[in-house]
């Protein structure tokens, strides 16, 4: 069998509890040699057993921490063992079809590409609704010169039977960590990923930095590959998802970003401080409106629970979960992200 050209990094993204469907999805699609290396963010007892025995079973690196990652931490653990030409970044609860990684390969070799990005979808069923088919990531100067950023994912939420006779392979600007075939040389330049970007928008910094050091961004539609977003959580998954959500990670990532990319605080920011815990509200929250309300879906019921009295309890509870996270891990780690880990107060947060 001929060396592997590439290496799949796995980093978990939300949640833990479909790491199994994900990673069997893999191997089950993949019929070119590589290596994989699993990094594995404190994950449920039951995971935990799973991944060690598949580890050795398949014989791929497994790296374990006993605290949870967020996703840029814990791709550079995984970045520091890759020895091959390329790497993928991929997260724990992604679905693959087969030939996905041939495609994304050929398309590297055969344009020279830096970053390789899929035909990438969302939810079950797989492989049917567009999340992202490339798209705009740039910094645009206005009338006055202030730099704005410039955001935008192509084909969202349109159905693949439809849109992808029609596409083609070509040279873009954005491509989501979702899945993310990356040159391996570029590290040289750019170093590892930055981790002050702790939760969001982490794919823009890394492919406009790629784009900026002369690097080029591919979208490969003959690689499908769908992400499964945690509707329903397991128990063991929420500590995790609250964390990883968290309204005190993301608006370190937004700062990090404005003061990284010298971006005016415009609009994009102000929407971004608006919808703070979005997705808190729709997974966990939400559900259990519906619980508690015997499945009656009343706005106004709706409203007065989740804004009245569940959000403002769940924010709490998160900016105590954010900050002993801060306090008992990552200060003893001693990661880059330490100082920015700390709770946010919500007088913090910039308005107009």
């Amino acid at each position: 069998m001929t060396n592997p050209q590439v290496t799949i990094v796995v980093a978990p993204r939300e949640r833990f509890s479909y790491t199994r469907k994900s990673l069997e999805s893999i191997y089950a699609n993949t019929r070119i040699p590589f290596e994989l290396i699993y990094v594995d963010g404190n994950s449920p007892t039951e995971v935990q057993r799973y991944l060690e025995a598949v580890a050795r079973e398949k014989s791929f690196q497994l790296i374990r921490t006993d605290y949870y990652l967020f996703p840029n931490r814990a791709r550079n653990l995984g970045l520091a063992r890759v020895n091959t030409k390329y790497v993928i970044f991929i997260d724990n609860d992604i679905i693959v079809s087969p030939g996905w990684l041939e495609a994304l390969i050929q398309c590297a070799e055969e344009t020279g590409a830096t970053v390789v990005g899929p035909l990438m979808c969302h939810e079950e069923p797989v492989h049917e609704v567009v999340h992202c088919a490339g798209g705009e990531a740039r910094v645009v100067c206005d009338a006055t010169g202030r730099r704005r950023l410039r955001e935008k994912m192509y084909k969202q939420g349109h159905q693949v039977a439809d849109v992808r006779p029609k596409m083609q392979r070509m040279q873009t600007e954005l491509c989501e960590f979702h899945c993310m075939l990356v040159r391996a040389q570029i590290f040289e330049q750019l170093g590892f990923f930055d981790e002050l970007m702790l939760n969001s928008k982490e794919h823009l910094d890394f492919c406009m930095s790629v784009i900026q050091a002369g690097g080029t961004v591919y979208f490969e539609p003959s690689s499908i590959i769908t992400y499964v977003p945690g509707q329903s959580l397991k128990l063991t998954d929420v500590h995790f998802y609250m964390l990883r959500w968290s309204n005190a990670w993301e608006l370190a990532s937004l700062s990090r970003l404005r003061e990284k990319w010298h971006l005016v605080e415009d609009s994009y920011f102000q929407h971004k401080y608006k919808a703070l815990g979005w997705r808190r509200r729709k997974t966990i929250i939400l559900p259990l409106i519906y619980r508690l309300t015997l499945g009656i879906k009343n706005q106004f019921l709706g409203k007065i629970l989740m804004y009245g009295l569940f959000a403002p309890l769940e924010t709490l509870l998160n900016r105590h979960l954010t900050a002993s996270y801060a306090k008992r891990h990552l200060k003893q780690k001693n990661t880059q992200a330490a100082p920015a880990l700390q709770e946010l107060p919500e007088t913090a947060i910039p308005r107009r």
